[in-house]
C-alpha cells in the first residue's frame, strides 16, 4: 500500500508560481512511476505530468509543456511539481498519483494509488 500526502497549494495571481509537493509512503519510493493531474470545476480530471522512478524521464502534457516541472527526490520519498508561469486555466485541484511499474504513464486507470488532491486558484 502507498500513501500519497500533497502539500503547497493556495492562491496565486496569474503570471507567479508554486510548487507542489507529494510525500510517499509504503512502497520504495525509486520503484515507482509517478504522476500529476488535475481537475478544474466542471471538467474531467486530466493528465498534467509524469516521471518515470524519479530518475529523470519526464513526460508532460502540451497544455503545461515549457511552463509546468515534474521532478523526483529518492531521499526525501517525494515528487514536485513545479508550476511556473500560472494562468487563470490553470486553476483546479491538482492530484498526485502513484503507480507501481509502468513507463511515462498518462491515464488515470493506470495508477494504483491517488492523494486527496490539494486546490490551486490562479486569480487574474
Amino acid at each position: 500500500q502507498v500513501q500519497l500526502v500533497e502539500s503547497g497549494g493556495g492562491l496565486v495571481q496569474a503570471g507567479n508560481s508554486l510548487r507542489l509537493s507529494c510525500a510517499a509512503s509504503g512502497r520504495t519510493f525509486s520503484s515507482l512511476t509517478m504522476g500529476w493531474f488535475r481537475q478544474a470545476p466542471g471538467k474531467e480530471r486530466e493528465f498534467v505530468a509524469t516521471i518515470y522512478r524519479s530518475g529523470g524521464i519526464t513526460y508532460s502534457s502540451d497544455s503545461v509543456k515549457g511552463r509546468f516541472t515534474i521532478s523526483g527526490d529518492n531521499a526525501k520519498n517525494t515528487v514536485y511539481l513545479q508550476m511556473n508561469s500560472l494562468t487563470p486555466e490553470d486553476t483546479a485541484v491538482y492530484y498526485c498519483a502513484a503507480a507501481v511499474g509502468g513507463f511515462l504513464l498518462r491515464l488515470q486507470h493506470e495508477y494504483n494509488y491517488w492523494g486527496q488532491g490539494t486546490q490551486v486558484t490562479v486569480s487574474s
